[in-house]
């Protein structure tokens, strides 16, 4: 069953029309994620609840890290197809940055396909595709090969030029935007990553920072941009479903930011 969540309503200004190519994207006024309230806060994230800055950090970072059940990358395939599932059509997933509709039997690395999608690009910590970060169902995603490419291991920014099939993402020589949709997805999903990574488990210490252009460095960019997103762009059905099934059948750990976004703001 998913977590029940209460949440106090909040004002957020979107844009009502395309970007055009070549202009600055209008500015998205937001107001902070409202606390919210879930089933897990008396269990799973009793000691979390009441803390902010480094000390809800540590908290979380211990909740989210113990007892999980690690997959193998080989396994990413299968689960992706179970957690992305499109609600209104069980043959097909739905791809991130897209939004696409399509078949499950498509996965694979041809035209047309959909892959695995490291949302924490894993290069930005040389964690490749071992046991953990790099088969860590909460930033993994689909995504059509070619979109895939073209994202590549680039930081998140607002700005750029139009990408082909990319559903309303944005490109440019060092950033990339996902289409509105999957902007607080995205947040959240590199924010996860900068509580459950460390440095203490042998891989590197991810955090994410001011830059675009980090290379192999373990930090991804840009904060500022991704807490603006997570605030315009608040936990959807389909995430929360996702974050449910990953809980009860594969790794067995919650995203606490999809449960309580707020926690962005309360951290960074």
């Amino acid at each position: 069953m998913l977590a029940t969540r209460i949440r106090s309503w909040k004002s957020v200004a979107l844009p009502t029309a395309a970007v055009l190519v070549g202009l600055a994207a209008p500015v998205v006024t937001t107001t902070p994620a409202a606390a919210t309230t879930t089933a897990y806060d008396s269990t799973y994230y009793k000691n979390a609840i009441g803390k902010t800055g480094t000390s809800l950090k540590s908290s979380l970072h211990t909740i989210i890290s113990a007892n999980v059940t690690k997959i193998s990358y080989s396994a990413v395939w299968n689960a992706l197809k179970v957690t992305d599932q499109d609600p209104n059509n069980s043959n097909n997933v739905i791809l991130l940055y897209s939004g696409v509709s399509r078949a499950k039997s498509l996965n694979g690395g041809d035209v047309g396909d959909w892959n695995r999608e490291h949302v924490w690009a894993k290069s930005h910590g040389d964690f490749g595709e071992v046991t953990g970060p790099g088969t860590d169902l909460h930033h993994l995603r689909p995504a059509d090969v070619q979109v895939n490419s073209i994202r590549g291991n680039l930081d998140f920014d607002n700005g750029g030029s139009a990408v082909t099939n990319g559903g309303g993402s944005t490109v440019d020589s060092d950033s990339f935007a996902p289409r509105a949709a999957d902007r607080g997805d995205v947040a959240r999903m590199i924010l996860y990553m900068a509580v459950r990574y460390d440095g203490g488990d042998g891989f590197a210490d991810l955090e994410p920072n001011e830059k675009v252009g980090n290379g192999s460095d373990p930090f991804m960019g840009k904060l500022s941009v991704l807490k603006a997103w997570n605030e315009a762009d608040p936990p959807s059905a389909f995430e929360e479903k996702r974050n449910q099934v990953i809980y009860d059948t594969y790794q067995h750990n919650r995203n606490p930011f999809i449960d309580h976004p707020e926690w962005v703001e309360a951290i960074w």
